[in-house]
């Protein structure tokens, strides 16, 4: 394809061209409304989503599932910038689309097969620090692919290739089999989870916090966010808030009306002018939208700092190359906040957006004060890909970058005081050790 005139992104002038996005494995067509995705790798190519133009010399852009995003000029770099999305992907120009989609990839057995596995190849962050040889084991299922190889056959090849990696933020779904994989936690989750996710998620988890409730909380225990957050008060006026997601807080879908219940809730809890301290015990949080760990951490600064750098996979041959760091903000919120000292309880379930919300902390001045074990070690959003027969798969492709440079995927991020949670015996005592040492480091007990 010719390279197509115009690679503008001046406020009303259209992106015309063929780009490239540094990291993210993508390449996009802009032709006067029309925006056409390609995925690519080295030697695979997939037509992604399309997305149409909001008006015609407007660089906003609508997509088929109702998501926007825009292009946006910072000289002398070209950004996409979905609306939403706390990071940016960094754009550069194309002579136009590479030579593997023209044509795309053929929805066959050994295509499905090497889209998925050139896609991990290139952008997964975590083989060596998973200890995964992918190469090796891929050469040893691509025998087994053939043309008379079943859409089962391949699901159960693909799934088995990334069940080693027991990272939660890959997946695969058939939607024609009626089957996804989703990966198991971490090596070392289970002694909390014990196998059922699901019933761990709806009351496994309560039943763990119990007795942090009934023994070191004062008074009522107030539910805030649809019952996301539990709030109480300890000894010495130390407030205790427990976070079980980032998300689901409104009737209201969307961000709009997660944040407003936050801002709600808080405006109430850090409105106490009694607080002396606060921990946040996020140790049985699955995660959600990042974005409200950041409106959190806005609410116990008086300064704005950076919460954590983004970086994606850049080079498809070479694993420690990365794009461009995206430095994500901390801003100061707005209503009553806090700058008094904080703890944040971790341990092994704390994962995702719990996980950025807990390093978005670690810029905070005064220092918050980590107790408990290691995080599960899941941080990037799930990059979403599809295969040429139509199944989608997920796999993490960047890393976040504390002030100093450190990611902490897989290992997860590091208590400063190590205590172990929700330990059988400590559970049958009426114990959790994880409460008293934080009000042990707020001089409390």
């Amino acid at each position: 394809m010719a390279v197509l005139a115009g690679f503008a992104f001046g406020a009303d002038a259209p992106a015309n061209g063929v780009w490239r996005s540094v990291g993210w494995g993508d390449v996009y067509v802009v032709e006067g409304d029309s925006w056409r995705t390609f995925e690519v790798t080295a030697s695979t190519c997939v037509e992604g989503f399309a997305a149409r133009r909001v008006a015609p010399t407007s660089n906003r852009f609508r997509a088929r599932d109702g998501s926007r995003f825009s292009v946006v000029e910072e000289r002398p770099r070209h950004w996409l910038v979905r609306e939403g999305d706390i990071n940016r992907v960094m754009l550069e120009p194309a002579d136009g689309l590479p030579a593997v989609c023209s044509p795309p990839t053929a929805n066959t057995p050994l295509g499905n097969f090497d889209v998925f596995t050139r896609t991990f190849a290139e952008h997964y962050v975590a083989f060596a620090l998973r200890g995964v040889d992918w190469e090796r084991n891929v050469a040893e299922q691509r025998g087994r692919i053939g043309t008379a190889t079943t859409p089962a056959q391949l699901f159960e090849i693909l799934s088995g290739l990334i069940r080693p990696l027991a990272d939660i933020h890959t997946g695969l779904d058939a939607p024609a089999l009626k089957k996804s994989f989703d990966a198991p936690l971490k090596p070392g989750s289970e002694r909390l989870v014990r196998g059922d996710v699901a019933r761990f998620e709806k009351s496994g988890r309560r039943e763990l916090a119990a007795v942090t409730d009934r023994v070191y909380l004062h008074g009522r225990v107030r539910p805030f966010c649809r019952g996301q957050w539990l709030y109480g008060v300890a000894d010495g006026h130390v407030g205790y808030l427990r976070i079980l997601a980032f998300g689901d807080y409104s009737r209201r879908s969307g961000y709009a009306g997660n944040v407003r219940a936050l801002e709600q809730a808080l405006d109430v809890i850090l409105g106490d002018a009694g607080l002396r301290g606060l921990v946040i015990d996020v140790r049985l949080s699955f995660g959600g939208d990042d974005r409200l760990g950041l409106a959190i951490a806005g609410r116990l600064t008086e300064r704005e700092y950076t919460a954590y750098a983004i970086q994606g996979r850049s080079d498809g041959a070479e694993a420690s190359r990365f794009s461009p760091a995206v430095e994500v903000p901390v801003r100061v919120g707005r209503g009553p906040r806090f700058g008094g000292p904080v703890v944040v309880l971790t341990g092994p379930i704390t994962m995702s957006a719990a996980e950025t919300f807990t390093q978005a902390l670690m810029g905070r001045a005064p220092h918050v004060v980590r107790v408990g074990e290691s995080t599960q070690g899941v941080f990037c959003d799930s990059l979403p890909r599809r295969l040429p027969n139509g199944w989608s798969f997920a796999l993490p492709n960047a890393v976040y970058r504390d002030a100093e440079g450190r990611a902490f995927d897989v290992a997860g991020l590091p208590p400063d005081v190590p205590v172990v949670g929700f330990a059988e015996e400590d559970l049958r005592d009426g114990r959790d050790p994880g409460i008293a040492a934080a009000l042990r480091v707020m001089g409390v007990r």
